[in-house]
């Protein structure tokens, strides 16, 4: 088989890179949002299984068919928004299970019609580089943050994979999470108590559909899923150089979290972070190989459907500090890269520089993530810059 001749060492931990900083960086989010409508601990395995499978399969699948890395996980602000929705609405389980159904119904509909590709084919690719720096660009600084409560343990990181950089390139990323799970393990900072025999269980939960629930899970849920997640997620696929059919999967993420909803698969779309890690360099110098990471990282959420308990636990026995470095380090490259193709033009410089700006201070309005309102200023920069020069033009 093809895939097997393409896979590679590096492109198997990109994978695991992907899925280890994804999931641990937001499990605890998802934990949160199913307690807020009363969730029992069964149900919570539950929708482990619902978005382990649901990413998996979604990342997994086109790969294999498009031979591109196509990066799928579950909207981790989405599951912010729910949690604190959830509280404040007072909705129970079967309440929202109708409205992500709806919220499903809406992101389906965005990928048929092809509305939202439309849009994102009209953003110039200085600004989405920028947007993709501004995201990534947190990653990193949590890098070096995390040196406040593990200075050893993060010093150590960037040596190794600094001295790999230049002896061993291509296997820096590999060898320097080797090492740090050898140091952290021998220091007794592996939390192997998480880890658990249990498999997960599906429990499909009857929908029960209201226009309180619709207003305020389904719609919030939506607009945060696309402009937070799936507008990011483009901007990495343009920016690597892909050339994916972006409504077709956005609409094969509707299908699948409408199929998945009532097993509590409450949003999936494309991811922006790990996404990255897949489709850079990092991964492999060869871009028509990087899409076993991207398989890689989809079998792997797969297995965190199956083996929820067992998988949870692994995953978060790692500190906390060893995610957020390795996470930082692996994207310092595509970090790079995003920002000299967003500076390189002059003429749109000064709005990309605002779009990277806004999008890198975190800023949440409406409910709505910096992603998009770095995309809204970064644009309107551009069009009062243009605009301006082309009035100069004609007097």
């Amino acid at each position: 088989m093809q895939f097997f001749k393409d896979l590679s060492l590096s492109t198997a931990v990109a994978g695991f890179v992907a899925v280890l900083v994804g999931f641990t960086s937001s499990v605890a989010i998802v934990f949160q949002a199913a307690q807020a409508f009363g969730a029992t601990p069964a149900q919570i395995s539950s929708w482990v299984w619902a978005l382990g499978l649901g990413s998996g399969l979604c990342s997994l699948v086109p790969s294999l068919i498009l031979r591109q890395p196509v990066m799928v996980a579950w909207s981790t602000p989405g599951a912010a928004v729910l949690a604190t929705a959830g509280l404040a609405g007072g909705f129970d389980m079967a309440q929202a299970v109708g409205a992500f159904m709806a919220s499903a119904v809406l992101i389906t509909l965005a990928g048929i019609t092809g509305w939202f590709e439309r849009v994102m084919n009209r953003i110039p690719m200085e600004i989405a580089t920028a947007l993709l720096a501004g995201v990534l660009a947190r990653f990193g600084l949590q890098a070096f943050v995390a040196a406040q409560t593990a200075l050893p343990l993060v010093l150590l990181m960037l040596l190794v994979y600094l001295l790999s950089r230049r002896l061993a390139a291509r296997y820096a990323v590999v060898i320097t999470l080797a090492v740090a799970v050898v140091y952290a393990a021998s220091q007794g900072r592996m939390a192997w108590s998480a880890v658990t025999l249990e498999l997960a269980q599906p429990i499909f939960t009857a929908p029960r559909f209201s226009v309180a629930a619709i207003v305020s899970l389904a719609i919030p849920l939506f607009v945060v899923t696309m402009a937070s997640q799936n507008l990011p997620g483009v901007a990495v696929i343009r920016a690597t150089g892909y050339d994916l059919p972006v409504s077709r999967l956005i609409t094969l993420t509707g299908l699948a979290t409408l199929a998945l909803a009532p097993f509590g698969a409450f949003a999936l779309n494309f991811s922006a972070i790990t996404a990255a890690m897949c489709m850079g360099a990092e991964a492999h110098r060869d871009r028509s190989r990087r899409y076993t990471a991207a398989v890689s990282c989809g079998a792997l959420y797969v297995m965190i459907g199956l083996f929820g308990a067992v998988i949870t636990g692994l995953l978060t026995a790692f500190p906390k500090e060893l995610v957020v470095a390795i996470a930082g380090l692996a994207l310092l490259g595509t970090i790079a890269n995003g920002l000299a193709t967003a500076l390189r033009d002059e003429t749109h410089r000064e709005a990309a520089l605002i779009t990277f700006l806004v999008t890198l201070s975190g800023v949440v309005i409406v409910g709505v993530g910096s992603a998009f309102w770095g995309v809204v200023c970064g644009s309107i920069a551009l069009f009062v810059q243009q605009y301006r020069r082309s009035q100069a033009e004609d007097t």
